[in-house]
């Protein structure tokens, strides 16, 4: 397991700027096969919510929420950027936009694993 790791991380436009602390480093990059992630298509990595503080913009930010409501995803009202989202399936967690972390390049974390959220363990009784 790696080592945890702060980062700070900021949409496309600067508006909206947060910093977190990621528990796994970034050994847990995912995307996920739910019907808003497959549409969405960004890389997460784990954050630990209690750590997350938005340090600029937190007017700016837009929350898309459904179904059970659990899952909270935040975009910048400006310029569309999802930034991060609290989990559905562990609500102290948060996945935060591997795009939007300064100086990380997506592309080199390929492969990166894909997660089932299609059949999301929540959804069986």
């Amino acid at each position: 397991m790696s080592q945890p790791i702060d980062i700070t991380a900021s949409c496309h436009c600067g508006a909206v700027e947060l910093s977190a602390t990621l528990p796994f480093g970034f050994s847990d990059i995912g995307r996920c096969t739910c019907s808003f992630c497959k549409r969405r298509q960004a890389a997460a990595v784990t954050a630990t919510a209690s750590t997350i503080v938005v340090t600029k913009g937190a007017d700016n930010l837009s929350l898309y929420s459904w179904n059970t409501h659990t899952a909270q995803h935040y975009f910048c009202k400006t310029c569309g950027i999802y930034t991060h989202h609290k989990r559905r399936a562990d609500p102290t967690q948060c996945g935060i936009n591997l795009g939007c972390i300064d100086g990380t390049n997506p592309w080199d974390h390929d492969p990166i694993r894909w997660s089932d959220g299609i059949n999301h363990p929540s959804d069986r009784s």
